[in-house]
């Protein structure tokens, strides 16, 4: 019997550990998790280097595998450093204006690391539909910098928006409109306007 009390223990904990149930961890993560969040803290390297540009070095993402509340599982949470106080902070308290560009951040992160992933082959063509209309005049200049820098690397930047600088300040544009017999599509450019 001994030997398969053993075997059962060894089983036990090994089942207990991955399943983030052990009580011998530190947080209540999965395996599943843990390789998750080691891929997140990747996407959230890369990620600042764009939020640094576009908050002007203001906010930095960090990963954080802290005990969730509640016993809830933990390991794939973010949070946000403000620079002007020092002190971590949950995302949910960003602006519209201020979340829109950490998750562009993060979208923008992640193609990074998945490029790198696939050997350097790069995801040329990035669509963002809206959330412009939450971003000041500053800040929306300062995210399109960091698109113009993208389409400057030979990517394709696709903005769906109804933003009125946008048209200013994107060349190359669809405009879609809508008509009792069906939506029309017109390639503009600054000279057709």
């Amino acid at each position: 019997m001994q030997p398969l009390e053993q075997a059962h223990t060894t089983a036990r904990y090994l089942a207990e550990l991955i399943t983030g149930n052990s009580p011998s961890a530190r947080v209540r993560m999965q395996l599943e998790a843990y390789v998750l969040a080691a891929r997140l803290e990747e996407v959230v390297t890369a990620a600042n280097v764009r939020l640094q540009v576009m908050s002007e070095g203001r906010y930095t993402l960090v990963h954080s595998d802290h005990q969730a509340a509640r016993g809830a599982r933990s390991g794939l949470g973010l949070q946000i450093t403000d620079a002007w106080t020092g002190r971590p902070r949950k995302t949910d308290t960003l602006s519209g204006g201020e979340s829109f560009f950490a998750s562009l951040s993060l979208a923008l992160g992640l193609a990074d690391v998945v490029s790198q992933e696939t050997g350097g082959n790069p995801l040329d063509t990035l669509f963002i539909d809206e959330g412009f209309g939450t971003l000041d005049e500053d800040t929306l200049h300062k995210v399109l910098d960091v698109l113009d820098s993208l389409r400057a690397h030979d990517r394709t930047v696709g903005v769906i928006s109804h933003i009125p600088e946008l048209r200013r300040r994107i060349p190359h544009r669809l405009h879609v409109r809508e008509g009792p017999t069906g939506s029309t599509l017109a390639h503009l450019t600054e000279a057709a306007e």
